[in-house]
């Protein structure tokens, strides 16, 4: 069984998939990469970062801490990000994704205001389990994506992107102002924690991890089977040095968790998601529920419903390619030299030996298979339209 663990606290426990060597340029590449898309994002400097509660152990471990979001997060630690990559599809890796915004939405009427928020079908979903959800604007594009899970009728748990907690914050206070306007009933309650899980994929359950009271969701952002632990700040160090006394858990960063879920096909906020894409253009259509599809009668549902009937103009596709690994906006060309398309995600696969990326382009040239090029540094590369995950996903499911 694989397994992979997250958390104040978060991992990935896998087991073997086959690994092919990769050069120390491309690992090498791989973090410079990182760093410079989060210096491009304008972060915040070392002295108004804010720290996690494992701030101190990473360093103690020897990781390389970068600004990520407004936080001072590890890249890395004493291994490279490839082998922590490889790693993590076989072994145990341990995740820090405590900077992300964890809050309770209660109230008699929760369901129906999540619903006027997100496509997800929040009534039909069952207690005691999770799925992934977009919150979208009036315009239909995607303020972010989230896991929402339904601790019972009337509680419902949300687990935010650090780098869109302000927006978020400030878009679920106004929608709940309005909504209490209506005489209807939610309020919301700030946690900051995270998750980890047992049983199959999805399902949630409150319980004690390693003695401490923690929520666990068996969820996997790598495509690996693995767990998502929230608990409070004041017993993270403790978690995290319980896990580590295993010797097959190791310590994992974000260039490693970047190169995971991007082999997984799935998405990054910012990159691969912002307000002017669709869930349906991004391939998510599959998280608006069936019975919502009917009247979209959620924020910007008018050009949903007509996405989900007509087609979307474009479609977010997954991609192979030759030469150098393609980065985020690079140009994506017809044989004849027609631009259509870019690339939102790229790197080199460890665990492929190849160059993978995830972009957009026209939907009339999506299909697999279809050959294109990616302009890299000036260079037309060969590249190929491949369906997605590039690797096998290995969620425990029924």
């Amino acid at each position: 069984m694989r397994r992979q663990v997250l958390g104040s606290l978060q991992r990935l426990v896998n087991s073997g998939s086959s690994c092919l060597p990769a050069t120390a340029s491309s690992q090498s590449s791989a973090a410079t990469s990182f760093c410079r898309a989060l210096a491009v994002r304008g972060f915040a400097d070392d002295a108004t970062l804010l720290k996690t509660p494992l701030n101190d152990f990473h360093i103690a471990h020897g990781g390389k801490m970068v600004p990520f979001a407004g936080w001072s997060m590890p890249l890395q630690y004493k291994d490279s990000i490839v082998e922590s990559t490889k790693h993590a599809r076989k072994g145990a890796a341990l995740f820090d994704v405590s900077h992300m915004c964890g809050l309770t939405l209660r109230g008699e009427h929760v369901v129906q205001f999540l619903e006027r928020l997100t496509p997800a079908d929040v009534a039909a979903l069952p207690v005691g389990t999770g799925q992934l959800t977009v919150f979208t604007n009036e315009a239909g594009g995607i303020i972010d994506d989230s896991v929402i899970t339904k601790v019972n009728e009337h509680e419902i748990y949300l687990v935010l992107n650090a780098g869109c907690r302000q927006k978020d914050l400030e878009h679920l206070g106004k929608q709940i102002r309005d909504f209490q306007g209506s005489g209807q009933d939610c309020a919301m309650l700030p946690l900051m924690k995270e998750d980890l899980s047992k049983f199959y994929f999805g399902q949630f359950l409150h319980t004690e991890v390693a003695g401490k009271p923690s929520y666990i969701t068996r969820s996997g952002y790598t495509g690996e089977d693995g767990f998502e632990i929230s608990t409070g700040a004041e017993y993270a160090v403790d978690m995290a040095e319980a896990f580590m006394k295993s010797d097959q858990v190791r310590l994992t960063g974000l260039g490693a968790r970047d190169q995971l879920r991007l082999e997984a096909g799935l998405c990054l906020y910012g990159n691969d998601l912002n307000e002017e894409i669709s869930p349906v253009e991004a391939g998510l259509t599959w998280c608006i529920g069936k019975r919502r599809r009917a009247e979209c009668d959620f924020l910007g549902g008018e050009r949903i419903k007509g996405e989900l009937e007509n087609g979307a103009s474009i479609k977010r596709i997954g991609l192979i390619s030759e030469g150098a690994p393609s980065r985020q906006h690079s140009e994506l060309l017809t044989r004849d030299g027609q631009k259509i398309g870019e690339v939102t995600s790229g790197a080199f696969s460890p665990n492929l030996g190849k160059n993978i990326a995830m972009g957009y382009v026209k939907k009339e040239h999506s299909k697999a298979g279809t050959e294109l090029y990616v302009v890299v540094r000036g260079k037309r590369n060969k590249a190929t339209i491949t369906k997605m995950p590039f690797v096998p996903a290995h969620y425990y499911k029924k």
